[in-house]
């Protein structure tokens, strides 16, 4: 049982490792090819999980071969526009300029409710509002809403919005994130200070942001939480 347990843990890691050096795409928007081998990776790794008469190495170093697979295949996927049609595949248009192409349709076995369905995924309600929808070799569903139907922006009225910039977390559940503070040009003296406008310390705050318009957000931990 014991040697079950860390057999368990060794395998997760390794999985865990070969995981991230794939990349950082979420499951949704995982390649065909992708998602083939994550399929294989959990079954490889699940076999001398369970079973302690097969040797870890036997689940270790398929999966190790299924990386190098991976490394290999986006490679030729940068290298080469007609190798990664091949393996990838092409988009799809299934509505193109107001008009749902049924050849597509069919084609992709996209019902249309299932359309409908992806289109209120991507906040439309009504069909006549799309003037493009695209069908990714990702099996996302890019939609692109009719001029008069999508959602107004400063550009729109010839305003210049004040330039952002992006937020940083300062502190998260007490501790200080000191590359952040380093990145604003900031120290933990400056923090403190500005903590104590809200009445606590820095190791008191549950999270403490600061946006890039140095605005403060601040909130507290509750006790025996």
């Amino acid at each position: 049982m014991l040697i079950t347990f860390f057999r368990s843990i060794a395998l997760y890691i390794i999985v865990l490792i070969v995981m991230r050096l794939m990349g950082k795409r979420e499951i949704g928007q995982l390649q065909p090819f992708e998602l083939a081998i994550s399929i294989m990776i959990a079954d490889l790794a699940s076999i001398p999980m369970t079973d302690p008469g097969i040797p870890i190495f036997n689940g270790i170093i398929p999966i190790l071969g299924l990386l190098v697979m991976h490394l290999l295949i986006s490679i030729i996927n940068l290298k080469s526009s007609k190798a990664r049609e091949i393996i990838c595949g092409r988009p799809s248009i299934l509505i193109y300029r107001g008009k749902i192409n049924e050849n597509n349709l069919k084609k992709e076995r996209f019902t249309i409710n299932e359309l409908e369905e992806r289109l209120r995924g991507n906040n439309v309600i009504n069909l006549g509002d799309v003037e493009y929808a695209i069908l990714e070799t990702s099996g996302q569903v890019t939609v692109i809403q009719k001029p008069d139907k999508r959602n107004t922006i400063p550009q729109d009225f010839n305003i210049m919005p004040e330039y952002e910039g992006i937020p940083y977390d300062l502190v998260i559940d007490g501790k200080v994130m000191k590359e952040n503070l380093k990145a604003i040009g900031k120290d933990y003296n400056w923090l403190k200070k500005q903590i104590e406008k809200f009445n606590m310390k820095p190791e008191e705050a549950l999270v403490v942001t600061i946006d890039g318009k140095g605005q403060i957000f601040c909130q507290k931990k509750e006790k025996g939480v």
